[in-house]
């Protein structure tokens, strides 16, 4: 359900940052928030003919796309600049050629009065074609300039309608240019080639794809992903995962991306000093449909195998982020400051139990983003005991007593009154 996807999503800020080969400027940190600049997001709204269609809660799919634009632009942060494109508004006729044309700028990027921006989303009304392609182009070029986080929201009930100008490849030639630009797709009362077809966008660029058949529903996604747009803006490292341990790379605390096939195992190193603890966290995106009943893993290993803390988690439905952390406190070694000095090389193996649903492609892999945070650990000398309770179990104890003496002064002073009564 797209409640349980925005709390993933929130909880984990959803991959906002994820594009493939992005470097760290000179004295940045993995992780770090950079750039001043606001950050962008462009709603691409389908007002082709067949959004007149009433089979969304009982009204027409535009009446709920306008529904849900309305609650959207109420809720926009204050910092997002935000726009609205439409495909297929204004050209009613059938020659394709101008059908295919059929894209503009109904609300300038930039900052949102949003009673215009209101007022301009009053006037649509089903007209035309499905020119997805040359729409995302256009989308593409209205967010151009600045350093800041940049969405292309997608809202569409049928596939392109203006091939050969294939939106998949778009979407591709869009995320070559490597401006940093993600695109989400939502389909509503998708079909199986609508689905295909947004997927593919979606992946293309490291987004997600989901299918929307009610107006809360919409609402929902749509401000998620603009709320997403609103995160800092970070500059994670692409690293690529070994098939082994022993040719992991070796990974220092910061954010880290990859992509991983279905089903597979990717192996990454760090280096834990004695007396630091080790905190990971590993989030991999169903950027594409998949089958239910899945998971994800993250286990700490020894280099030699053995396995020392895991965390998984695991869904039955359709959700953006699959998430899971450990963390793993390594205690002080007794002996001489050479050995104290020596780092113990923990194995992190991410695992995923995803499928890929009937006709969808299963490459690339499923983008994946690695939070490494190496720090010290707790002082063991002082208020942390055994397994890291530390006072606690002296409270622990007090109630465990406590409880045994109450109720044996309970069970004492019920046998006396159940006496007392038998007596007279």
């Amino acid at each position: 359900m797209i409640t349980r996807q925005r709390l993933a999503a929130g909880a984990c800020a959803l991959l906002a940052a994820m594009t493939a080969g992005l470097a760290l400027p000179a004295g940045a940190v993995a992780g770090e928030p950079t750039g001043e600049d606001a950050p962008k997001v462009n709603l691409l709204l389908d007002v082709s003919g067949s959004m007149r269609a009433r089979d969304i809660d009982g009204q027409s799919r535009m009446a709920a796309a306008k529904q849900a634009f309305n609650e959207v632009l109420d809720a926009t942060p204050e910092e997002v600049q935000l726009g609205i494109r439409t495909l297929g508004a204004d050209y009613p006729g059938d020659d394709r050629k101008t059908g295919c044309k059929d894209t503009a700028q109904l609300y300038p990027v930039g900052p949102l009065d949003r009673t215009e921006a209101k007022t301009a989303v009053a006037t649509l009304a089903p007209t035309g074609w499905t020119p997805i392609g040359p729409a995302l182009l256009k989308a593409a070029d209205d967010l151009d300039g600045g350093e800041g986080t940049k969405r292309i929201v997608l809202i569409s009930d049928g596939e392109d309608t203006c091939a050969p100008l294939d939106p998949c490849e778009v979407a591709r030639e869009i995320a070559a240019k490597g401006i940093g630009l993600t695109i989400d797709t939502l389909g509503l009362v998708p079909n199986t080639k609508m689905r295909q077809q947004l997927s593919c966008i979606a992946e293309a660029t490291g987004g997600t794809y989901t299918s929307v058949e009610h107006t809360e529903e919409l609402t929902d996604k749509v401000n998620q992903l603009v709320d997403r747009a609103a995160d800092p803006v970070v500059t994670p490292v692409a690293v690529e995962g070994a098939a082994e341990c022993a040719k992991a790379p070796t990974l220092k605390s910061g954010l880290y991306t990859d992509r991983e096939e279905f089903a597979q195992h990717r192996w990454y190193r760090v280096d834990v000093l004695p007396g630091q603890e080790l905190r990971a966290s590993v989030s991999v995106a169903a950027d594409r449909q998949v089958n239910p009943d899945y998971g994800v893993s993250l286990r700490a290993v020894t280099d030699r195998g053995r396995e020392i803390v895991r965390g998984e988690a695991t869904g039955t439905g359709r959700t953006d982020v699959m998430s899971a952390g450990l963390r793993y406190p390594k205690p002080e070694r007794d002996g001489d400051d050479s050995e104290k000095a020596a780092a113990e090389i923990v194995c992190l193996q991410v695992a995923n139990s995803f499928s890929a649903a009937s006709g969808v492609k299963t490459t690339p892999g499923l983008p994946l983003e690695l939070t490494v945070d190496v720090v010290d650990g707790p002082d063991t000398s002082s208020d942390v005991a055994s397994f890291g309770l530390g006072r606690g179990w002296w409270l622990l104890g007090a109630l465990v007593l406590t409880g045994f003496l109450a109720g044996v002064l309970w069970g004492w002073i019920s046998r006396w009154r159940f006496a007392v009564w038998r007596t007279n």
